[in-house]
């Protein structure tokens, strides 16, 4: 089945921001994690803990940019997501929550944007 724009667009952005995690020294563990209660765009290693990343894009800023467009109940489905996730460990690692933002041109990389 095609993709929408909008999902192409997705794509690239979750693209750049992987490049971007990953020139600053972090790894993929998984990507586009779905569970019943939420995704997750990108699951990273970073040394010994895992940073679960939102990735947001925006045309520009006239509505606010893209990080602000992560939401307090965004924010509350990526944890609750994450909780998901963790459940695979039979001891969880230490996590943070990372937000990158991609506004036109600029990429933002926002990190520890959550208190879990």
């Amino acid at each position: 089945m095609p993709q929408t724009r909008h999902q192409r667009d997705g794509q690239s952005g979750e693209d750049e921001a992987l490049d971007h995690l990953r020139l600053h020294g972090l790894s993929l563990v998984e990507r586009n994690f779905r569970c019943k209660v939420g995704e997750i765009d990108l699951v990273m290693q970073d040394g010994d803990g895992l940073v679960f990343v939102e990735v947001r894009r925006r045309a520009g800023l006239s509505h606010g940019g893209a990080a602000a467009s992560v939401t307090p109940a965004k924010q509350r489905r990526m944890l609750r997501a994450a909780q998901f996730y963790l459940l695979r460990y039979r001891q969880p690692p230490r996590c943070r929550f990372d937000v990158v933002a991609i506004d036109g041109p600029n990429l933002s990389w926002l990190r520890n944007v959550l208190d879990a």
